[in-house]
């Protein structure tokens, strides 16, 4: 059998961590032949609850499960962990700015970073789901000096999979049948989902849908679904984030499928004319436990104009927590 991967979760008790833990306890996220440590950090006055949560991941008695490690100190959650996933951040409340949660998260991350860094392993991979997820990933890549900026990555995977279900409802085709959907930039209203290199069972996907209604309704309800979950069921977006996290570590990990590829907001290269170093959603392929960003795709007026307008808001972000990113 395979030595166990530990993986590390913040904010385990929470609604995405909770529907998170049994999947990957289950073989979900690297497979049915690969033992798991999960190790489940917590701030300390959620320990009773994330407590509650190792005795139910123990009453399963998953086969792959060969510890759970339940802490609030992130010395010992990050301690030669393999994965990283930072759920764990603070809600915007009631009449705060934007602003002021950026300001409150980048404390939260900035602190998470130099733990993984003194205390992770040096392959460790990083996934923040915490928003602003982009911005908060490059807070903590900035203060992980020791280690590539490109083991540190945001999750625009959920806005990916909105993406292919909404496709899949209005050309009442198979979900496994569309390929090629792109969420560029952030993860927030500002975000580009783009489908003009999409196929659906193999046809163009403007054989089946129009340029108008992508630009009129398709992008628009992928750009707000979240809001429109909280507004239907008063809760943010918990089992579907949980499942896009699952496969963000296993394409990750494991690899793209062929002919295909996924969004992840990673370190910019500057490709396609986005300021290097801002963390941004591109379309990537998946090998080997790597990433290569999908080059040579022809983007229109209006595509290349959406790219930009996403962009300025990082560079926004960016500036608000300028100094807490670290040398």
């Amino acid at each position: 059998m395979k030595s166990a991967v530990k993986v590390t979760i913040t904010g385990a008790a929470g609604n995405i961590g909770y529907a998170l833990v049994f999947r990957i306890a289950s073989g979900a996220m690297f497979g049915p032949d690969q033992p798991v440590i999960l190790k489940l950090l917590e701030i300390p006055q959620s320990m009773s609850s994330v407590k509650g949560v190792g005795m139910e991941l123990e009453d399963c008695a998953f086969p792959l499960l060969h510890d759970v490690v339940m802490t609030d100190n992130p010395a010992i959650g990050f301690r030669d962990t393999d994965y990283a996933i930072l759920i764990g951040a603070k809600p915007r409340g009631k009449g705060m700015e934007r602003k002021d949660l950026i300001t409150e998260n980048a404390k939260i991350f900035s602190v998470q970073g130099k733990a993984i860094n003194d205390h992770a392993s040096r392959d460790v991979k990083v996934l923040v789901v915490g928003n602003p997820a982009n911005t908060n990933a490059l807070i903590a890549a900035s203060n992980a000096p020791d280690l590539d900026k490109r083991q540190f990555t945001a999750m625009t995977r959920l806005d990916h999979n909105r993406a292919i279900g909404q496709l899949a409802n209005k050309t009442n085709s198979l979900v496994a049948d569309i390929k090629r959907v792109t969420v560029w930039g952030n993860h927030s209203s500002t975000q580009f989902p783009h489908i003009d290199n999409c196929e659906i069972a193999g046809k163009p996907v403007y054989d089946l849908v129009s340029q108008d209604w992508a630009i009129d309704h398709f992008i628009p309800r992928v750009q707000r679904r979240g809001a429109e979950i909280i507004e239907a069921r008063g809760l943010s977006s918990a089992a579907s984030a949980a499942d896009a996290i699952v496969d963000h570590m296993h394409d990750w990990a494991l690899g793209t499928p062929d002919g295909d590829w996924v969004s992840m907001a990673i370190p910019s290269d500057g490709s396609y004319g986005i300021e290097e170093g801002l963390v941004y959603s591109y379309p990537v392929t998946c090998k080997d436990g790597s990433y290569e960003i999908v080059q040579g795709l022809e983007l229109d007026e209006f595509s290349v104009s959406r790219l930009k307008a996403t962009q300025q808001e990082l560079l926004e972000e960016r500036a608000i927590i300028a100094d807490l990113l670290g040398g």
